[in-house]
Formats: C-alpha cells, structure tokens, sequence
C-alpha cells in the first residue's frame, strides 16, 4: 500500500456487473477531479484467442480464470512499480469488433504494451484477479481499497449467458461449456479473493432464478437487493447510510442491504469519501 501512488482494485468473475462498477468510479473521479490511469484485467491474459483454443482443445479445464492462463507475475509487477513510483505498463485486449476498431487490432489479439501517463493521482484496476494470493503472487498487499463485486451465482450465470450470447454471439450451450469449465478456478481462484477485499457488493435476485440456463431476461435492479459487506465497519457511518439509502437496513454488525436500484447511491455514498482520502493524502505528500 503505497500513500503517494494509491491503487483501487475492483475483482470480479465475467459477467458479474464489474464494467457497472467502473462506470461509477469514473463518475466520482470526473467529479472529484481525479486523474486516473485504468488496467483492464484482460490486457494480462497470457494468450491471445486462437492460442487459448488451441491450448483448451488439449486442457479441457483450461479457463481464463486460471492464474496459468494469465501473466499475474507481470501484473503484481505493475502493481509494485506503481506504488513506488507511480509507473508501470498495460496493454488492451479486443473483444469484439468494436475493440478491435477502437484499438486496430485484429479481434481476439492485444494491443502492444504501453507506459501509464505521468502524473496519475491513482492507479485503477477491473478484472479478475485483483486479489490472488497464492504460492506465485500476493496481489491482495498492493492496493489501498479494494473492491469485490459478487453477484449469487445462478445470477452471475445469468448475465454471462445473455452478455455472451447477444454480444459476442455464443449459443447457450457454448456459454454454458464456458461456465463448466470454470468451476474449479472459480472455487479455487475467484472465490477466495473474496476474502481479501475491504467492501464486497452482492447483487441478490427477489425472482425465480432456479434454472439460470433458461432465464429470458436479466432480473432488474428493482427485482433486486445488493448486500455490502465491509471487511472493517470501523468509521462505518451506518446510521447515515440507513437514513439516506431509502428501504434499506443492518443484516450484520458489517453489512448493509440496499435496494439493488440504489446501488449507484450507495456507492457514490460509500466510496467518495475513501476515494478523497486517497488522493489528499496522496497530495499533500506530493
């Protein structure tokens, strides 16, 4: 953890609603006037698309998730470098046509690496691995404030399934072999970083979910809770949070219940004020 070079982490599987998250972090710093430098989790993939197909037709467990299919050395490189001396490098990975032309990349390939602008007020990463801690890498010591986002999982199954399907163009059953293989790095990569994080939000469906591979639509924000959690409730303003936050009450002596429509509220609330603290104590020592 570094005061003059912050990092925020925000971990979470595919699908779970982080790309929403950094939507309201990059409201709060266009806000606040910070200035921040972003590593999307997927530039430190180790391998391009037709290489990790080519490998998973030989490794059917093979995933994504896996630490094996992804450079996290090099990534707690990045980390370290930039709590230093607020360097480091990152690249971008195309998804999709859209990515592609916004990169000029061919689809399924990374753009090359490239240095961080000078001058950063913090660093920001979205992925999923923000918080590995294993016998390779300690990601979990860098950052100063770090984030899960942690949807049930037949809901996370949910918004894969129709992320994948309506925008990259999957069939169920290729999404579905996609979740599959996962499973043991979920449980033995994903989950445990949970453990690890400061503030977890969990999106709970008030609906039917049972069978997510049939589910026709996403359930909404209103046909949701989010429960947050915070590692240490320690300076916690509960009270104010229950008064501002409407329909929303204590579940734990570290945990809040919202309703799911009030989670930008919430979090806007929430992580503002540790967001400031951040940076003026970044810049006073600067």
């Amino acid at each position: 953890m570094s005061a003059r070079h912050p990092i925020i982490s925000v971990t979470g599987s595919s699908g779970a609603g982080t790309t929403s998250v950094r939507n309201t972090f990059e409201q709060i710093f266009r806000r606040e006037d910070v200035s921040a430098v972003y590593i999307e989790g997927d530039g430190f993939h180790a391998y391009d698309r037709d290489t990790m197909r080519a490998m998973m037709a030989h490794e059917p467990t093979l995933s994504h998730f896996a630490p094996r299919a992804n450079l996290l050395p090099e990534l707690e490189e990045v980390f370290r470098s930039y709590s230093e001396s607020g360097t480091g490098r990152t690249r971008h990975y195309a998804h999709d046509d859209e990515d592609a032309a916004r990169y000029g990349v061919p689809v399924g390939s990374f753009t090359p690496w490239e240095p961080f602008q000078p001058g950063s007020d913090l660093l920001f990463y979205e992925g999923l691995h923000g918080c590995v801690v294993d016998n390779n890498v300690d990601l979990a010591r860098y950052p100063d404030l770090k984030i899960g986002v942690v949807p049930v999982i037949n809901l996370e199954w949910i918004q894969k399934l129709h992320r994948d399907r309506s925008t990259r163009g999957y069939s169920t059953e290729a999404v579905t072999d996609v979740i599959l293989r996962r499973m043991p790095d979920y449980v033995q990569t994903i989950c445990p970083q949970f453990s690890w994080t400061d503030i977890n939000f969990q999106r709970v469906p008030t609906v039917d979910t049972s069978n997510p591979f049939i589910a026709r639509w996403i359930p909404t924000a209103d046909e949701s809770m989010v429960v947050i959690r915070f590692k240490d409730p320690k300076g916690i303003d509960f009270s104010y949070l229950v008064s501002m936050i409407h329909d929303s009450f204590m579940s734990r002596a570290n945990s809040i219940v919202i309703p799911g429509g009030k989670l930008d509220l919430a979090m806007q609330l929430i992580l503002t004020p540790i967001i400031m603290q951040l940076v003026e104590r970044r810049r006073r020592l600067a």
